[in-house]
């Protein structure tokens, strides 16, 4: 368990790296990044849920297009923003074992991939890639599963008041 404990990082760095790659994609080139049949995420988001035509909501109303292009390259960058938060936090504080990078990590990939998956349901546009955010909140409570710090041993946890101790600061008395 205690190798365990001590790679668990890797899956959430990855998963925060996958954050980043997508945001960065989505943020460049939202009509472009692959969705359900080979399509475009955003065409294939738009006819999901509005059940038109993304081609001919472009050439009636090029404007409405261009504002969806806009809140999906906002959507991305906001993607990219906290897979690099995920990495910062996963690779300093959570690697050290430090009780609020693990609650987090829990919250934030809680929230951000189950509102992918919860988008992609709504607008019908679930595809093999759409799969990975899945699979990526499998890896996330996974790892946080075999690290849960309410579930530590007491000879695992790191006390303050043992720190301070060690440090010379506090005296046994």
């Amino acid at each position: 368990m205690n190798r365990l404990r001590r790679s668990a990082w890797i899956p959430l760095l990855i998963v925060a790296v996958g954050f980043v790659a997508w945001g960065a994609g989505a943020a460049t080139s939202p009509e472009h990044l692959v969705g359900p049949d080979g399509k475009g995420i955003l065409p294939a988001g738009y006819e999901g849920f509005s059940g038109g035509s993304w081609s001919q909501l472009a050439a009636t109303s090029p404007a409405t297009a261009r504002y969806f292009v806009l809140l999906y390259r906002m959507y991305g960058i906001f993607n990219v923003a906290f897979g690099l938060m995920a990495i910062a936090i996963t690779v300093t504080a959570f690697r050290r074992g430090e009780r609020w990078a693990w609650w987090a990590l829990l919250v934030g990939n809680s929230i951000t991939l189950l509102s992918a998956i919860t988008y992609d349901g709504l607008v019908h546009a679930i595809g093999p890639f759409e799969l990975t955010e899945y699979l990526g909140l499998a890896l996330v409570y996974g790892a946080l599963a075999v690290t849960a710090p309410f579930l530590r041993r007491r000879a695992d946890r790191i006390e303050p008041q043992d720190l301070l101790r060690e440090r010379g600061v506090l005296t046994n008395r």
